[in-house]
């Protein structure tokens, strides 16, 4: 409600006069009363009120206000604020007519030091008389709260043999009273000290500063192996020590220092280690410290001495303090039976300067070797191994391979060997050649041919160790020359160009490119080859040749060590080209050439053979018809009475297109040797040479049914000929014509004149002679 609803609520006005009479004791104010000077207006200044807490007087009637307006009417006081009409409320009251302001309930300064109001002075109506004043209201303390600890427990240390005067820890109390008071003013004090072990120490080792709280040692003699803790009852006390008093507790930790170094126990030792093996436990050795366990103080570290190879070492188990003793590098019984080791051992914190002066401690440790069958040893692996891969079997390529260190027997074996190239002595351990290496095997990788030989001693234990063997390349292939036919322009050699020929060589690097490319000495004056790089050359005419088939022999040598070479026949096809470069077709060009030949060209020559044969069949069958009354009855046509021996009549001829002045003929024996004469043919290699040759049929049939048994009787006694050359090798024949059946042809009918002749086997003969029988018959 606001000053103003109230004030219009209310109807009672009274006088100063009937409030002098109704609080005759009561302290009057008057706080809107002004004070003139000069021509200033100031209000009074209101001291605060003061009102004790816990007050047993209740209601408790505390301040009069008055306002000057009472003497020109009638004046109604409204209080509010904190305390009155807002939180905490109902503390404080007015009395809307004399303006009396009293305490409705017990003040605690605890929770509420003081009280700032506002007083009205209103009419009857409601209208403001005075401007609203400040009333300040101050709760006095009393003593009413006791000190307390901020802590039921509180736990210090101190290092042990720490110096009088040492600060340990502070403690600290506090009280709710009015610290600017003596009921807030504290005092602290130590009533009793007890030792943990009990009565390990019976005199007074603490005191406290009554004022702060700060607990500091007061003698010497605090030694963390006599006592571990103390425990101290403390008091705090306010009024300086002389009010209300609580009770606390405090309990000091004794705090190790590094004073004891740790000590071997015992100082002697004996272990065993076996040989060959490492990274295993041989034993171990116990310190004692007297120092606060777990800590760094107590933990030690150890080190070795005497040991030169740094075969040992020892490290720290950190749950009890002992040296583990290990082997890290294996030990070898032949080499040493005994190891003598010293060690010494340290904490990992340093030693306070107060601990007895006195020696690192020390022990020996004794550490037998123990024997046992020792596996044999490679001098090396892998066993590196180089030879050239065209080493020949039975050659050494590698002793000595391996020992035992108990010096037993050993027996050697070849453990893997992919392709079977290698030997072994079982004794001696020397590896051999047993076949012929192959640079081209699978299992050769990046010229590395690997294999494994294994070792095994007299006890059965057994090693294996890798055959590394590089294999040299060698000079094994010579190189093949490409392209073996191809074809040239006929202006070739106006326009420098020609066939480019390459070589391929199995070999590999440096006994491959670069390759030389030449023409064999009087083998041809009308072809030159121009080396063009490493691998490729130009083979170019000398001369403007004509359209046809050439065979040209080229030389062609690798760079190897040392140098192979081989004699290939170039078979070109010279032709006529197009603007293109490619060659146009004509009928010289029918036979053999890999050029392409015009379709209605090759109709042409075919149709001028076919009206050549005719006209031959047509002379035949004229002649045939004259004589017919000459021929025998069932004799054949084309069979006569010789019987000497029919062979194809095969004409060679060295001429390569140089004209008559050309002399140098290609002769298929200077492939082999040039300089035998005379020429000689190959022979075949799988066939012993200078055996009787199987005989030869040497009559034809008369019925020309069996011709397909004569020339399989032939090939038969051809294919087991032992001294014929290959079939793929050029044939030479020197027999022209003599002996020949035919004749001429006008020795067809010349047998006979008279009689009858029967033509009807000419029908047997296939199509080709069926014209030929039809004019016979006509005949």
């Amino acid at each position: 409600m606001t000053p103003d609803r109230a004030f219009n609520s209310c109807t009672i006005a009274w006088t100063s006069s009937q409030t002098r009479q109704k609080h005759p004791g009561l302290h009057t104010m008057h706080p809107w009363r002004k004070h003139l000077s000069g021509r200033v207006k100031r209000d009074w200044i209101i001291p605060p009120i003061r009102v004790l807490e816990n007050s047993k007087q209740i209601p408790e009637d505390l301040v009069q206000i008055k306002s000057d307006k009472i003497f020109t009417g009638e004046v109604i006081y409204k209080l509010e604020g904190p305390g009155v009409d807002q939180e905490p409320k109902n503390f404080f009251e007015i009395d809307d007519q004399t303006g009396v302001i009293r305490s409705k309930q017990p003040l605690d300064r605890e929770k509420h030091r003081s009280f700032t109001l506002k007083a009205f002075a209103l009419s009857p109506s409601g209208e403001r008389l005075e401007n609203p004043t400040t009333i300040e209201i101050m709760v006095l303390d009393q003593n009413d709260n006791r000190p307390a600890f901020t802590k039921k427990l509180f736990e210090g240390s101190v290092p042990e043999f720490s110096i009088p005067g040492t600060s340990v820890m502070s403690v600290v109390a506090t009280d709710a009273d009015d610290p600017m008071t003596d009921n807030g003013i504290l005092s602290y004090s130590i009533l009793a000290q007890e030792s943990v072990p009990a009565n390990a120490v019976t005199k007074t080792m603490f005191g406290i500063n009554n004022e702060t709280g700060a607990i500091y040692t007061r003698d010497v003699g605090l030694d963390r192996e006599v006592v571990k803790s103390f425990k101290l009852k403390l008091q705090v006390a306010d009024m300086g020590g002389m009010g209300l008093t609580s009770e606390g507790v405090a309990v000091i930790h004794i705090s190790d220092i590094n004073n004891h170094a740790p000590q071997f126990s015992p100082v002697k030792y004996n272990m065993l280690a076996v040989e060959n093996r490492q990274d295993f436990e041989v034993g171990r050795v116990n310190v004692t410290d007297r120092d606060d366990r777990g800590t760094g103080n107590w933990e030690v570290k150890y080190s070795i001495y005497n040991d030169p190879h740094r075969s040992f070492s020892i490290r720290t188990d950190p749950a009890t303090n002992q040296g583990i003793l290990t082997v890290v590098k294996a030990l070898d019984f032949e080499a040493q039976h005994e190891h003598t080791l010293i060690l010494t051992v340290e904490n990992l914190n340093p030693l306070s300067n107060k601990a007895p002066d006195l020696p690192v401690s020390s022990a020996t440790v004794m550490v037998t070797v123990v024997n046992e069958n020792e596996a044999p040893h490679f001098k090396e692996d892998p066993i590196q191994i180089i030879v050239p891969e065209s080493v020949a079997p039975g050659t050494l390529l590698k002793t000595n391979l391996a020992y035992d260190p108990d010096n037993s027997e050993l027996r050697y074996e070849i453990s893997r060997d992919p392709e079977q190239w290698l030997d072994i002595d079982g004794v001696t351990g020397d590896i051999s050649v047993k076949r012929t290496f192959n640079m081209r095997s699978p299992h050769v990788k990046n010229s590395m041919y690997t294999a494994a030989v294994k070792v095994t001693d007299a006890g059965g234990v057994s090693t294996t160790a890798t055959l590394a063997i590089t294999l040299k390349e060698t000079n094994d292939f010579a190189p093949e020359l490409h392209p073996k036919s191809s074809t040239v322009c006929k202006d070739a050699r106006k326009k420098h160009s020609g066939l480019v020929l390459t070589a391929t060589d199995q070999d590999l690097a440096p006994h491959t490119a670069p390759f030389i490319f030449e023409m064999l000495e009087d083998m041809s004056h009308n072809w030159t080859i121009i080396q063009i790089n490493g691998t490729h050359a130009l083979l170019q005419p000398l001369v403007d040749l004509e359209t046809g088939e050439y065979a040209v022999t080229v030389l062609v040598s690798d760079s190897g060590s040392p140098v192979l070479s081989s004699i290939a026949q170039v078979n070109v096809t010279v032709c006529p080209c197009d603007s293109y470069g490619d060659c146009k077709s004509e009928a010289g060009a029918i036979f053999g050439s890999t050029v392409g030949i015009n379709f209605i060209a090759l109709l042409i020559i075919m149709a001028c053979i076919a009206f050549l044969l005719l006209l031959l069949l047509l002379a035949v069958a004229i002649t045939s018809c004259g004589r017919r009354h000459h021929i025998k009855k069932g004799a054949g046509l084309l069979v006569g009475d010789s019987e000497d021996d029919i062979r194809d009549n095969v004409l060679n001829y060295d001429e390569q297109g140089g004209g008559e002045e050309d002399e140098n003929a290609f002769n298929i024996d200077m492939l082999w040797n040039p300089h035998d004469t005379p020429p000689r043919l190959p022979l075949r290699k799988d066939a012993p040479h200078n055996l009787p040759s199987p005989t030869y049929p040497r009559r034809p049939p008369a019925d020309p049914t069996d011709i397909e048994d004569y020339i399989n009787d032939g090939l038969e006694a051809a294919d087991n000929d032992p001294n014929v050359p290959p079939y793929d090798t050029a044939l030479i024949y020197d027999f022209e014509g003599e002996g020949s059946l035919a004749g001429s042809l006008s020795s067809i009918a010349s047998g006979s004149s008279d009689g009858d002749q029967d033509y009807d086997y000419l029908n047997d003969w296939g199509p080709r002679f069926q014209k030929l029988a039809n004019l016979y018959d006509s005949c």
